[in-house]
């Protein structure tokens, strides 16, 4: 009866206490696999066999992550795994494997775990060209191939993210002016920071100054390739620049300045196929830059002609303006034209020259979409179209300049008439500004795109993050504006200028991009 006792107390101990795992499973974490930086996932996990020390993975990993073509055979139990003109064999048992037809030992050879085929990993990676590095305390297996992988596409309903690549002034790209290749290098590692943020679609400045960042048969190649107008980087930038952004799943705008020829007045290095020297009559000073004259029916064809070589000749997904029409707070000695292209039409040279702008706009998208009607074009004027003191169907702001009034861009024609797939206005002022709220502005382009078929995308300023204006001394004012955008159904999506100004991290924006947009 004693025994008998002791034995169910002891039993009633054993029940009391906490279930115990052994150590080495208890602490046992999942391996994970990168290829060059991009997750590898499996439904089953790698594991490391002890006594040999060798990882084993599943041939999915090998077949989806390197593409390597893999076939199974049953009935010999032997695996064969075939790219880039290399053929591993490994039949499970053996010690050794065929590498080319060649016999090569092995440390371990193919299992079956699962039902999955499980073969060495770092012998299969580095026999196809692969570098295998392993992270103990993170339990990671880094594999490199030293080429493009393309990510999976992040699922982002649609929305436009998009950011504003500057090259005038070599302000965001290219960073140097020497080497092609440093070049190529520097555009891959802008595209994956932006990618990493969440940014979606680029739009790159391929047309700065009257010049070309891709090779022309009308204008020169940009001095921003090389530091000498007119001479020729040794590659196509945009050809290049569309297949490096496609590989990554994001969208390519070529972004042109319509009528600035020039960033200064100075011609003496100006390639001589530049309008200013080609064409000096098309030309007006205004005593900081040079200006192709809008009023002249020549000169805006071409600036359409050689916008019509970049559709023509890539596979881009769209054709983007800035608000370089007329300049702003200026003299435009244009009168000469006036009299002698208006001929009675307009009763004003302000509506002719709002008239000017309006036919290149309507012209120039006709052209696009004659040719390829998929590729979608818009422009990104001034924010604030008319103030309501001057329109009373304008804004409730108090703008110094205007689309409409200082630029000669009647937005609002070309919204109703469709001219333009899309309309960006550079919304640049924050939600508690006096003259220009950030949210009257949307609200207002919102009822203007209403009904017409028009896109609305939102133009912000992370540029202006840190300064002293009204609104700028935090970067939850770029997020606060994204989540008021929410609040309309027409908003298809923001652009931020410029990519710069989002990596350089003002305030901490990019951090703050990347959390609200993941």
């Amino acid at each position: 009866m004693k025994l008998r006792r002791w034995l169910l107390v002891l039993i009633m101990l054993l029940l009391c206490l906490p279930s115990v795992v052994p150590t080495a499973q208890a602490k046992a974490a999942r391996i994970s696999i990168q290829l060059d930086g991009v997750p590898l996932n499996s439904d089953v996990s790698p594991y490391i066999l002890p006594k040999v020390n060798v990882t084993m993975v599943p041939t999915r990993i090998i077949s989806e992550g390197l593409g390597a073509s893999v076939a199974w055979n049953q009935k010999s139990k032997t695996v064969t795994i075939g790219m880039d003109g290399s053929s591993l064999q490994l039949t499970s048992g053996n010690k050794s494997a065929l590498v080319n037809g060649s016999s090569v030992a092995l440390d371990a050879s193919v299992e079956l775990k699962n039902g999955r085929v499980m073969v060495p990993l770092r012998f299969i990676s580095e026999n196809l060209g692969v570098q295998v590095e392993w992270n103990q305390a993170a339990q990671l297996i880094s594999l490199t191939t030293g080429m493009d992988v393309v990510p999976p596409p992040v699922s982002t309903g649609g929305e436009v993210r998009g950011a504003w690549i500057s090259t005038v002034f070599n302000l965001d790209w290219p960073k140097t002016k020497t080497s092609a290749d440093q070049q190529k290098a520097s555009y891959i590692a802008l595209l994956d920071s932006l990618q990493e943020v969440g940014i979606n679609t680029v739009y790159v400045q391929v047309r700065p100054a009257g010049d070309a960042l891709y090779p022309s048969t009308i204008v020169p190649w940009s001095k921003v390739l090389t530091g000498i107008q007119g001479a020729d980087p040794g590659y196509d930038p945009v050809a290049f620049m569309v297949e490096e952004t496609h590989k990554r799943n994001m969208e390519f705008h070529a972004w042109f300045n319509p009528f600035r020829a020039n960033t200064d007045i100075l011609t003496a290095s100006l390639d001589p196929s530049h309008v200013a020297l080609s064409h000096p009559d098309w030309i007006v000073n205004i005593g900081k830059q040079l200006y192709i004259n809008p009023g002249i029916p020549e000169a805006r064809q071409h600036i359409i002609d050689t916008i019509m070589e970049v559709v023509n000749g890539y596979d881009i997904d769209g054709i983007h303006l800035d608000d370089y029409f007329y300049p702003s707070n200026t003299v435009f000695n244009d009168d000469a034209a006036y009299r002698q292209y208006n001929q009675g039409a307009y009763s004003s040279l302000a509506d002719w020259r709002r008239g000017n702008i309006n036919a290149f706009v309507q012209t120039l998208g006709e052209s696009i979409h004659r040719v390829k009607p998929n590729v979608e074009y818009g422009i990104s004027p001034f924010g604030v179209w008319r103030n309501q003191s001057v329109d009373k169907t304008g804004s409730d702001t108090k703008a110094g300049v205007t689309a409409y009034d200082s630029m000669y861009a009647d937005v609002r024609v070309w919204i109703q008439n469709g001219w333009i797939d899309y309309v960006a206005p550079q919304i640049y002022w924050s939600m508690n500004n006096p003259a220009a709220d950030y949210d009257k502005l949307v609200d207002w382009w919102v009822s203007e795109v209403q009904g017409t078929g028009v896109d609305l995308l939102i133009g912000h300023a992370p540029y202006k993050l840190g300064t002293s204006e009204i609104g700028w001394q935090s970067a939850s004012e770029i997020i606060n504006q994204l989540k008021y955008n929410q609040n309309y159904t027409e908003v298809k999506g923001s652009i931020f200028f410029r990519a710069e100004n989002i990596l350089n991290n003002p305030l901490g924006i990019k951090d703050q991009l990347q959390s609200y947009y993941r």
